[in-house]
């Protein structure tokens, strides 16, 4: 038995019996969770619907459907998928793939776009690698190791150094190079 809630003088008990409606009774429902779902897009309210049935069978399954004995099984049951297409609706909308969501009307249109270049991004490359070659050799192979697959203190025990060394002469090439582009900019 596991301990109660802190606060609490005992567990809260299950209040109705388990009931276990069939799979066929929950999809005789769906108008419900169809007019519950009204406010998703078409295009992904099928998708929400078909979660929502399977969250209401899997909690049947579960013997989590416990309806009030007063009410009637059918009421019961269309309140009880309500709750859950609601629940379900309002994860999606507030999911971040919905708030992130860019719509595009033809969205192969940029299958068939030529990919430019950038030439703002050219001019930033020269000016990195000309500042880069204007840097010592062992500075420029520090900030090479950066792009290297192995680990920093990989790096150093192939040129049989210090890792702190290793990291120091990074630290110091960085610095370096950033303000050889710093005055080269102004």
């Amino acid at each position: 038995m596991t301990k109660p809630r802190k606060g609490a003088k005992s567990q809260p008990a299950a209040r109705h019996p388990r009931k276990k409606p069939s799979i066929e009774a929950i999809m005789a429902e769906r108008g419900i969770v169809l007019a519950t779902l009204a406010g998703i897009p078409k295009r992904d309210r099928r998708d929400v619907e078909a979660e929502v049935l399977l969250n209401a069978w899997n909690a049947v399954r579960r013997g989590l459907y416990r309806p009030d004995p007063r009410d009637k099984p059918r009421d019961a049951l269309r309140k009880w998928l309500h709750g859950i297409a609601w629940r379900l609706a309002s994860h999606y909308v507030h999911s971040a793939y919905v708030r992130r969501a860019v719509l595009h009307p033809s969205p192969l249109g940029f299958l068939h776009e030529p990919v430019g270049i950038d030439m703002h991004a050219q001019i930033e490359a020269r000016e990195v690698l000309d500042a880069m070659a204007s840097l010592p050799p062992w500075q420029v192979d520090a900030l090479l190791s950066v792009d290297d697959p192995e680990s920093l203190a990989a790096y150093a025990r192939r040129r049989k150094m210090n890792p702190h060394t290793a990291a120091s002469r990074l630290r110091i090439a960085r610095e370096a190079l950033a303000l050889r582009l710093k005055r080269w900019r102004r």
